[in-house]
C-alpha cells in the first residue's frame, strides 16, 4: 500500500500503543490453551512442505534439518523457501508438493474424520462457502496430518473457514498491470514515497517513540531511521494498515487465486496455516483481524508466517500486536532485519557512476541486487565509485533504477541494501526506504 494521505496528526504513541491492549481477549476456540500445550508436547512426522514446517515451527515442533524461510511484505516479491520461526535467510519459490495424508493423521483426527462435503460447481465467480468445499477440506486434512498439534482445533478452524468470504477485490488486486502498460520510473516513484508528508510524520514518529527505537537498536543492531522508514513506507506510520479481513483475503488467494499471473496458491495456503496458528496462540478470533488485500498485518505489514518467525512482544504485555502496539511493530521490524543478517553501521548504498561500455555494464548488472563484486571489480570494469566505496571491504551490487524514457539512476548496494530487498523484493522499494531513512537522520 502506498499513499500520499494528507498530513493529519498521528495518534499519540508515547505509550507504545495505538489503542489500549485488550484486557480480556475473546476466545474463538474453547480449548486454545490446551491445544497450544499439546502442540508443544506432541511429536510430528518429518516436514515435507511449507505448510507443515511453519506450523511445526510455531508450535516448537520443527524437525531437525528443516530449512528456514523468510517472509516480509509480499507485494512485488518472489515466493520464498521453507519456514521456521527464527533466523531465516532469503526468498525463493516455495515447494509445490502437498503434505502427506492418511497414514500420518493423528489418532485424534483419525477418530473424528473431516465431514465429506461436496465441492460446488466451478466456472463462475466463487461465492465463498469454503468450509463446504472438498478442496478446502482436503487441504485442512493434509495440514492436520502434517501437524498433529492442530487436530484439537480442527472444528474451530473448519468453523472459521465456514465464515470466510470470497474477496473479489483481493483477487483483482493480485493481477499485475499488463506488461508495457506503464514504464518503470524511479524518480516518479521516489517523489511519491519520499514526500514531505512521510518525512514530517517520520520525524514525529521517531520523536514519540525514541525509547523503543533506541532499545531496538541496542537489542538488534538496526538503526532507528531504518526501522522508522520501513514503517513509513509500508503504512504511513499506521494510518494505512488495511481494512480487508485477513481470513477472507488469505482464503480467497489460497483456494481461488486469480488467473493472469503465476499460481501462488501454495504460498497463501502456507500463510493460512500460519494465520490459524497465530490466532490460536493469541486467542484472537480469525475473523477479527484486518490487514492488506494480500493478508499482511500491522504497521510493518508482516505476513502470518513472518509473525511466527520474526515478530516479538516488545512491550512485554504477553501478546504480539503489530497493529495496536507501536512497540511490538518497532521491535519486530528490527528483529526481522537482524534475522536477515543486517550489519550495524553498514551503509546500504554508495554513489556510483556506471561504466560506459555496454558489455561491462551488462556484466555488472547480471547479478541484479545480489552483492557480487568487490570495489576493485567495479572499477576494473569502468565504474566510478565515491571514496568511501573505493575503500569498502565487502561485496557490492550495481543496482539500476530505470527512469522511464530518461537515463537510469544507479547505486552500489551493500549486503544491507540486499537485506532491505528481503522485506520487499524490489530495488525501487529498497532505495525509497534508504532515501527516507536519510531524511530521518540515517
Amino acid at each position: 500500500m502506498r499513499s500520499t494521505a494528507p498530513d493529519s496528526p498521528l495518534p499519540s504513541t508515547s505509550t507504545g500503543r495505538l489503542r489500549p491492549p485488550n484486557s480480556a481477549r475473546p476466545a474463538w476456540a474453547a480449548v486454545a490453551a490446551l491445544s497450544l500445550s499439546l502442540m508443544m508436547l506432541q511429536g510430528c512426522a518429518q516436514a515435507q512442505n511449507p505448510e507443515q514446517t511453519v506450523v511445526q515451527a510455531a508450535a516448537g515442533l520443527a524437525p531437525a534439518g528443516s530449512s528456514p524461510r523468510p517472509l516480509g511484505s509480499i507485494l512485488g516479491e518472489a515466493p520464498a523457501p521453507a519456514v521456521s520461526i527464527r533466523p531465516a535467510p532469503t526468498r525463493e519459490t516455495p515447494a509445490q508438493s502437498r503434505a502427506p495424508s492418511g497414514a500420518h493423521l493423528s489418532a485424534s483426527s483419525q477418530a473424528n474424520p473431516l465431514p465429506d462435503r461436496a465441492l460446488p460447481e466451478r466456472g463462475s465467480q466463487p461465492t465463498g462457502h469454503y468450509g463446504s468445499r472438498q478442496d478446502v477440506l482436503d487441504w485442512l486434512q493434509d495440514a492436520i496430518a502434517s501437524n498433529p498439534g492442530l487436530a484439537p482445533q480442527r472444528d474451530a478452524i473448519l468453523a472459521a473457514l465456514d465464515e470466510a468470504n470470497y474477496s473479489a477485490t483481493a483477487a483483482r488486486l493480485m493481477i499485475p498491470a499488463p506488461k508495457g502498460s506503464r514504464q518503470r520510473d524511479w524518480q516518479a516513484y521516489q517523489r511519491r514515497i519520499v514526500d514531505p508528508v512521510r518525512i514530517r510524520s517520520g520525524q514525529r514518529f521517531m520523536a514519540e517513540n525514541a525509547q523503543w527505537l533506541r532499545r531496538a537498536q541496542q537489542q538488534y543492531g538496526v538503526e532507528p531511521a531504518i526501522v522508522a522508514s520501513i514503517i513509513g513506507v509500508e503504512t504511513l506510520y499506521g494510518r494505512i494498515t488495511g481494512n480487508f479481513r485477513v481470513l477472507d483475503a488469505l482464503t480467497t488467494l489460497a483456494f481461488d487465486f486469480p488467473d493472469g499471473r503465476s499460481d501462488r496458491r501454495p504460498f497463501f495456503r502456507n500463510e493460512l496455516v500460519a494465520f490459524f496458528v497465530w490466532t490460536l496462540r493469541e486467542n484472537t478470533p480469525p475473523d477479527s483481524v484486518l490487514g492488506s488485500y494480500a493478508g499482511a498485518i500491522g504497521l510493518g505489514q508482516f505476513m502470518p508466517s513472518s509473525i511466527l518467525r520474526d515478530a516479538v512482544d516488545f512491550d512485554g504485555d504477553g501478546h504480539i500486536d503489530l497493529r495496536g502496539s507501536v512497540a511490538d511493530a518497532i521491535g519486530s521490524v528490527a528483529h526481522y532485519f537482524k534475522n536477515r543478517g543486517w550489519t550495524p553501521g553498514e551503509p546500504p548504498t554508495f554513489d556510483v557512476t556506471p561504466p560506459d561500455d555496454p558489455q561491462a555494464l551488462a556484466t555488472l548488472l547480471a547479478p541484479d541486487i545480489v552483492p557480487t563484486f568487490s570495489a576493485a571489480d567495479l572499477q576494473r570494469l569502468g565504474a566510478t565509485l565515491e571514496p568511501a566505496a573505493q575503500a569498502w571491504p565487502g561485496k557490492l551490487a550495481l543496482v539500476e533504477l530505470p527512469n522511464a524514457d530518461r537515463p537510469s539512476s544507479y547505486v552500489a548496494g551493500t549486503p544491507n541494501f540486499y537485506a532491505i530487498t528481503r522485506y520487499n523484493n524490489s530495488s525501487f522499494y529498497a532505495q525509497s526506504v534508504v532515501d527516507l531513512a536519510h531524511e530521518l537522520g540515517l
